[in-house]
């Protein structure tokens, strides 16, 4: 069903951008580049996947699948991601809410520039990019010694500024540090990433707050990097607006009055956090994960508190119902059948 639509969209956008190689449309038959697809991690079709600069991007196009879409997307790929102050000032009131990178250049004709604007064209998704030259950068940095500075979002980190200390002519290494900086070890779950996010396939720790509640956001975020960076590659660690997703909190048997809460959602079934008031207490959060790991949460589901000596038997008294937690509500928000063919299910 994609094909013609796919084909269409190609020489679209052929016409719009004729400069050869600055736009390329390519389709590959996986089952014939079957190394293709196992290099690119494909697991489902039709998956449709941007590169920037030779390299893949984080997230595939999700979009709406039309020649006129895809032509928009592209021309907001093509856009420049950096913006350009005149003043200081304008510093100053920038949105605090998002992260942000900022670059003070004596010119823009110089070979730094061309490697941060070819870092800001692939993380564009992911910070907010700012740039000054001559004398309205001039009191920033040294002459003849541009620099760039990463700025935390302040509704989610009470990190101050911080400034690359590597070469600004090595691409590789700035790249590196901006993508530390942009891409946050805890994110947000929003309905347009959620999909994404249930794509890498483990287990979400989640806080739930109401939208106005950044403290609690900063203090889950100072949790997570100083005591939880060890569980990164096992677990995600979001954020989540606690009006926006009412389902699962009902699952969980709370409503708006009961944020903020912390959740794990195993995509089997919902654990909760028993107080968020504790979440800083040293080893709280980081014992709760341990008891997802080893099962317990599930078993004091099923029997109660632990500890537990032997598997529960018949008495006098009868037999201990098992109680079942909620079921997950995120693994539904996951890639659809009917939007895709889910190459897991045929394996």
């Amino acid at each position: 069903m994609l094909a013609p639509i796919f084909d269409e969209a190609a020489d679209t956008v052929a016409a719009q951008f004729p400069e050869a190689g600055q736009v390329v449309m390519g389709k590959v038959d996986c089952d014939r580049e079957g190394s293709i697809a196992t290099r690119f991690h494909i697991s489902k079709y039709p998956t449709l996947k941007v590169f920037r600069n030779g390299q893949p991007t984080k997230r595939e196009y999700r979009g709406q699948r039309s020649s006129e879409a895809f032509l928009s997307f592209i021309q907001k790929q093509l856009a420049d991601p950096i913006k350009e102050f005149t003043d200081l000032k304008e510093l100053t009131e920038l949105d605090d809410k998002k992260r942000t990178v900022i670059g003070y250049f004596d010119r823009k004709d110089v070979p730094q520039y061309n490697v941060f604007r070819k870092v800001a064209t692939g993380l564009k998704d992911d910070c907010q990019f700012f740039v000054g030259f001559g004398s309205v950068s001039a009191p920033m940095h040294p002459p003849g010694e541009p620099i760039v500075v990463f700025r935390a979002d302040k509704a989610r980190s009470n990190e101050r500024d911080e400034t690359f200390t590597g070469s600004l002519n090595a691409y590789d290494e700035l790249s590196t540090w901006v993508t530390e900086k942009c891409v946050p070890l805890v994110r947000e779950i929003t309905f347009e990433n959620a999909e994404e996010l249930t794509e890498e396939g483990i287990p979400f720790l989640i806080l739930f707050h109401k939208p106005e509640d950044n403290e609690s956001v900063k203090k889950f975020n100072d949790v997570v990097r100083n005591e939880l960076m060890s569980e990164k590659k096992s677990v995600n660690f979001l954020t989540a607006d606690g009006v926006k997703f009412a389902h699962p909190l009902h699952h969980l048997g709370k409503g708006q009055n009961d944020l903020p809460l912390i959740a794990i959602d195993s995509f089997r079934h919902m654990y909760l956090f028993p107080d968020v008031n504790e979440m800083e207490v040293p080893g709280k959060l980081k014992s709760f994960l341990q008891d997802l790991y080893s099962g317990k949460l599930h078993r004091e589901f099923h029997y109660g508190p632990e500890p537990v000596t032997d598997t529960p038997k018949e008495t006098d008294a009868g037999i201990k119902k098992p109680t079942t937690p909620p079921e997950s509500t995120f693994k539904k928000l996951a890639p659809s059948k009917n939007r895709y063919t889910l190459l897991r299910d045929e394996l």
